[in-house]
C-alpha cells in the first residue's frame, strides 16, 4: 500500500509518523527494548502531546533477529497467530559500549547507535545487510480512521527480491506492489492461492513479516530504494534471516516456521485424474487404468475430483450411487491393480447438502455476527464454511474424512480455501481479518493430521492449493487453474520457483494445464515438465487429460518420461528427504544453486531438479529453447551430449527430448526398475558419472522409500586415469560414465570396492 505521493508529500488525507531516534533503552542480557519518538525531543517539553514507539529486538534462534514496533500496547490481540516451532528462548546476546548497543544471534547483529538519528542495521560477516532508516519504522493514519504499521528495510545497488509466495508475475519481485491476501485468482494475475510473507533477496537474508493477515508490499515501488510492508495494526513484527546463501537462508526461515514432512515415496509416480466436469463413471475410471497399462504407461495415482459427489451436495462426503453405485468394490479393484486412490475435498457445504443441516444445528458452521450462518452462491449454491477454530467442527469434518479412508482412499486433495469472508464471526474469537489468510493452514493441517494419525508418518499426503506460512509443513501443493498454452506453463514455472523460494519444498501443477484443451505441442512438452516435477499429474477442468487423447506420439512421451521418473526415482526420493530435513525445495531456482553466478539470478525457465540435473522446459510449437548453462561441462542424460559453460545456448528439441543435463563433477543414480516408483532402488542401481574432474570426489546415497534413511552408500573418487568407488551396498551395481550409450561397468552382489579406468 502506497502512502506517499512521490518523495516529498503524503497522499491526501494520509498522515505518517516515523521514528527519529532513540530516546531510552532497557536491555538485559539477551533482548532490548528502543524507545523511539516521532520527533526529534530538544525540551522536556517536546516528550508531551506526541507518539513513541517502542521497538523491541530479540533473537528466536542463530542467525535471526526478530523486531516488534508498537504505537498503543493495549490493544486486543484476537488471533491466529503463526506458529514457530523452531523458536528458542534467548538465543541471541546484548552488548552495550558507550552509545552503541547491540543485539547479536550468530553471525548476524542488530547495532544500533543511540546518540545518532534513528537506524538499525544488520550485520554480518563485516557488512551491513541492510537498514531500517529515517522512513523505516512508524505508523500511518487516514481519514478513514485506519490505522497502519508500517517497515522498510533498504535495499542496496543490484539487490534482488524474490518469494513471497507462490506469485505468477515475474520472478525477480522488484518494483512489483504485492499484497498477501488468498484469492482464487489463477494463473496469470497477480493474485495467488499461497501468499507468504517472506522474501529472500541476492544479499544473503530474508525478511519473515510475523503477521497472518494482510501484509501489503511495495517492492522498491513507492521506494526504489526499500522493500516496504505494512499491516493495519498497532503493532509490526518481522524476523531478518541471515544466510548468507540462499538455502542457508531457507533452512533457517523453515527451522523456525516449520520443515516439510516427508511425502511418501509412491507419489513420485505418475498421478491421473477424472478431470472435472467431464463425464465419467467407473467404466470411464476403468477404461483410463485400462488404456494406460495397455500402452505400457505405468500409473501410481488414480484420482477422483469434484463429481464423485452428487452435483449440488459437496461437501457431504457421499459417492454419487448414480456413477459409482459400489465405491468400496471399485476402490478396492483399483488397489489390487496397485494404485493409490485420491479423492478431491474442499471446507465448503453446499446448502443441499445433508451435513448443512447438520453442521448448521452443531454449530460447526461459521457464522455472521447477527448469528445467521455465513452464506453466499459463489462456487455451491448457498454454500456455508466449516469453522476449523472450533474443535468440535474440526472433529466432525475430519470424521467425515475418515470413512473415506476406511472405503480405501489413500490422500486428499484439499482444494480451495481461499475464499474466506471477513464479515462473520469465529468459534474461538479470531480477528476475521487475520483469519481470511490463515483459514487455509488450519484446514490442511486437520486433513494432514488425520492422515498421519490413520496412515501413519511417511505416509500422510495431500494435493493442496491454498496455503500461507508454515503450510510447507503439509505437502504436497500443486500451482491451481493454469490455462492449456505455452505461456500459461512457463506461468505456473514462475510461481513453482518463486514457492520454493518461500520454504515450500514440494510442488506440482496440472500436465497439460487446467482450463481448455491443449494441442498435441503443448500436452507433449507439459508432460516432459511434469514429469521433471517432484510430483507429476494430468489433470484438466472440461476436457480428459489421457494421453491418446493427443496423438500416438503423446503416448510415448508420456511412457518415455514416467519411466524416466521412475528411474530417477531414488535420486528425486533423495531430494526430497533434504526438503524434509532442510527446507531446500526439491525444484530449486538457478539462483538457489548458484548464488554467485549473476547470470542466474533471473532464470525462471529453467530450474535445477535437486542439486545436480538442470531442466530447461520447451515453451514453443518449433522446438526451440534457449537456456543458460553455469560453469563447467554438463551431460544431457538422455543424449549424452555436452555443453561447457558459463554460456547461453540455444537448441531445438523434437518431443522425446529436452535440456536435462546433469551437473559436472555429479553422480546421478538410476534406479534397475522403470516400472514403479518404489522398487528396491539399491539392487541393480546404475551409477552414471557425469564430466568428473581430476581429483572429484563425490558420495552417492541411495535412499529408503520408507522415510528418512538410506539403504546404500557408494564414495567415488577420480585420480589420473582411474576411478576408485567403494560401497556398503550387498547388491549388484553398475557404473556407467557418461551418456546413456557408454559401456556400463557391472559389479556382482557384495563387490565392496572398484578400481575403473576413466576416459577422457
Amino acid at each position: 500500500m502506497k502512502f506517499t505521493d512521490g518523495y516529498w508529500l503524503m497522499r491526501p488525507g494520509v498522515t505518517a509518523r516515523y521514528a527519529t531516534e532513540v530516546a531510552g533503552v532497557r536491555a538485559d542480557e539477551h533482548r532490548m527494548t528502543l524507545y523511539a519518538p516521532v520527533k526529534h525531543v530538544l525540551t522536556r517539553g517536546g516528550t508531551l502531546n506526541s507518539p513513541l514507539l517502542t521497538v523491541q529486538c530479540w533473537s528466536p534462534a542463530e542467525g535471526v533477529i526478530g523486531v516488534r514496533a508498537t504505537h498503543h500496547a493495549g490493544s486486543v490481540r484476537r488471533g491466529p497467530e503463526f506458529a514457530l516451532p523452531g523458536a528458542q528462548p534467548n538465543a541471541g546476546n546484548v552488548h552495550r559500549d558507550g552509545a552503541v548497543v547491540e543485539l547479536s544471534a550468530g553471525e548476524l547483529s542488530l547495532r544500533v547507535d543511540t546518540s545518532q538519528p534513528w537506524l538499525l542495521e544488520f550485520t554480518a560477516g563485516g557488512r551491513v545487510l541492510t537498514s531500517v532508516g529515517e522512513r523505516g519504522t512508524g505508523f500511518v493514519t487516514d481519514t478513514d480512521g485506519r490505522h497502519f504499521m508500517l517497515g522498510q528495510l533498504s535495499l542496496d545497488v543490484g539487490e534482488l527480491v524474490y518469494g513471497l509466495g507462490e506469485r505468477f508475475t515475474p520472478f525477480v519481485k522488484n518494483g512489483q506492489v504485492v499484497d498477501i491476501w488468498q484469492a482464487d485468482g489463477g494463473t496469470s494475475s497477480e493474485q495467488a492461492y499461497k501468499n507468504i510473507p517472506f522474501h529472500l533477496t541476492n544479499r544473503g537474508y530474508g525478511v519473515f513479516v510475523n503477521h497472518p493477515g494482510k501484509v501489503s508490499y511495495e517492492v522498491g515501488s513507492e521506494s526504489v530504494g526499500q522493500v516496504q510492508f505494512s499491516v493495519e495494526d498497532q503493532s509490526l513484527e518481522f524476523f531478518v534471516v541471515h544466510g548468507p546463501t540462499p538455502k542457508q537462508i531457507l533452512e533457517r526461515y523453515t527451522a523456525l516456521t516449520g520443515r516439510p514432512a516427508l511425502p511418501p515415496a509412491w507419489a513420485l509416480g505418475l498421478w491421473l485424474t477424472t478431470s472435472f466436469t467431464t463425464d465419467y463413471d467407473e467404466a470411464t475410471v476403468g477404461r483410463f487404468v485400462d488404456g494406460m497399462a495397455e500402452r505400457g504407461i505405468p500409473l501410481s495415482v488414480f484420482h477422483f475430483d469434484c463429481f464423485w459427489m452428487r452435483a449440488y451436495q459437496w461437501c457431504d462426503f457421499d459417492w454419487d450411487d448414480e456413477t459409482f453405485p459400489d465405491p468400496v468394490g471399485m476402490l478396492s479393484r483399483l488397489k489390487e491393480r496397485g494404485l493409490k486412490i485420491s479423492a478431491w475435498t474442499n471446507p465448503y457445504i453446499a446448502q443441499q447438502s445433508a451435513l448443512f443441516e447438520e453442521g448448521m444445528r452443531e454449530g460447526h458452521l461459521v457464522r455472521r455476527p447477527d448469528g445467521s450462518v455465513w452464506q453466499w452462491d459463489l462456487w455451491q449454491p448457498g454454500m456455508a464454511l466449516v469453522d476449523f477454530t472450533n474443535p468440535a467442527a474440526r472433529d466432525w469434518y475430519i470424521g467425515k474424512l475418515k470413512t473415506l479412508l476406511d472405503q480405501g482412499v489413500d490422500c486428499f486433495k484439499t482444494d480451495f480455501g481461499e475464499r474466506i469472508p471477513t464479515d462473520v464471526v469465529w468459534h474461538d474469537g479470531s480477528d476475521p481479518e487475520r483469519m481470511h489468510n490463515y483459514y487455509t493452514h488450519l484446514f490442511n493441517q486437520a486433513v494432514f493430521e488425520l492422515l498421519l494419525a490413520e496412515r501413519g508418518e511417511g505416509e500422510a499426503l495431500l494435493f493442496a492449493r491454498s496455503a500461507t506460512a508454515g503450510g510447507q509443513q503439509y505437502p504436497v501443493h500443486w500451482g491451481g487453474d493454469c490455462e492449456s498454452h505455452f505461456k500459461a506453463m512457463a506461468e505456473s514455472l514462475r510461481g513453482g520457483l518463486s514457492l520454493g523460494l518461500s520454504g515450500f519444498g514440494f510442488w506440482s501443477h496440472d500436465i497439460g494445464g487446467f482450463e481448455g484443451t491443449p494441442t498435441p505441442a503443448v500436452f507433449k512438452r507439459w508432460v516432459q515438465f511434469g514429469l521433471l516435477s517432484s510430483h507429476s499429474r494430468l489433470h484438466g477442468s472440461k476436457s480428459y487429460r489421457v494421453p491418446w487423447d493427443y496423438g500416438e506420439e503423446a503416448v510415448e512421451v508420456t511412457r518415455e518420461f514416467t519411466l524416466l521418473k521412475h528411474r530417477l526415482a531414488p535420486y528425486l526420493q533423495r531430494a526430497a528427504q533434504q526438503a524434509h530435513t532442510t527446507g531446500v525445495p526439491v525444484m530449486r531456482a538457478m539462483v538457489l544453486e548458484f548464488p554467485d553466478d549473476p547470470a542466474a539470478a533471473t532464470l525462471d525457465r529453467q530450474y535445477m531438479l535437486g542439486a545436480d540435473l538442470l531442466v530447461a522446459p520447451v515453451f514453443n510449437d518449433d522446438g526451440t529453447v534457449d537456456y543458460y548453462v553455469p560453469e563447467g561441462t554438463w551431460t544431457n542424460v538422455l543424449t549424452g551430449t555436452q555443453v561447457t559453460g558459463p554460456r547461453w545456448v540455444r537448441e531445438q528439441h523434437g518431443f522425446h527430448t529436452l535440456p536435462l543435463l546433469a551437473r559436472p563433477d555429479s553422480v546421478v543414480p538410476l534406479a534397475a526398475d522403470d516400472q514403479h516408483p518404489v522398487s528396491a532402488w539399491a539392487d541393480g542401481v546404475e551409477l552414471r558419472v557425469h564430466a568428473f574432474a581430476d581429483g572429484a570426489e563425490r558420495t552417492v546415497v541411495i535412499p529408503s522409500a520408507d522415510g528418512p534413511g538410506e539403504t546404500a552408500r557408494f564414495h567415488l573418487r577420480r585420480r589420473g586415469e582411474r576411478l576408485y568407488v567403494t560401497t556398503d551396498s550387498p547388491h549388484p551395481w553398475q557404473l556407467r560414465i557418461g551418456g546413456p550409450d557408454e559401456t556400463a561397468h557391472t559389479r556382482p552382489a557384495g563387490t565392496a570396492e572398484a578400481d575403473l579406468p576413466y576416459p577422457d
